[in-house]
């Protein structure tokens, strides 16, 4: 994950990280399920495997509203930046939860990694581009290097 690409999760642990304000739409009670890549690493091997030849959602049924996700990373980083809310975009999904009954069926699949700490090896890489950025080195390729 890029730290600037927008999506909540790099957006509220980049801004717990600098102390800055984490943002939020709306009362922040729309709903998302968020998983891990190692999870989705593993549905994806097993339906490459599989001889089904249908679609098969993966991902996280354990919803959380986006209040609650910016109060975990908050916690998980240790920040005291205010949660502050901005006028929910009209276009806005109110809920994401994905139906995984299929891969768990078909797949034997269901994810392992728990929000928390898929949060916090997801806080720690953060924490190593801050720290990089710090010492001066602000290019891609500097990042690879190291």
């Amino acid at each position: 994950m890029r730290p600037d690409d927008g999506r909540a999760i790099p957006n509220f642990i980049m801004q717990a990280l600098l102390g800055k304000p984490i943002t939020i739409y709306g009362k922040g009670n729309q709903t998302r399920s968020f998983m891990y890549i190692s999870d989705l690493v593993e549905g994806l091997y097993r339906f490459f495997l599989s001889s089904y030849n249908g679609p098969i959602n993966t991902g996280n049924p354990d919803e959380k509203t986006i209040l609650e996700l910016a109060e975990t990373i908050k916690s998980l980083t240790g920040s005291k930046s205010k949660i502050v809310r901005h006028s929910l975009p009209v276009d806005d999904p109110k809920e994401r939860c994905p139906d995984i009954r299929l891969a768990k069926k078909i797949l034997n699949w269901h994810p392992k990694v728990s929000l928390e700490e898929g949060l916090g090896k997801t806080i720690e890489y953060f924490r190593q581009i801050i720290n990089k950025r710090r010492r001066g080195r602000n290019s891609p390729k500097e990042f690879l290097k190291s």
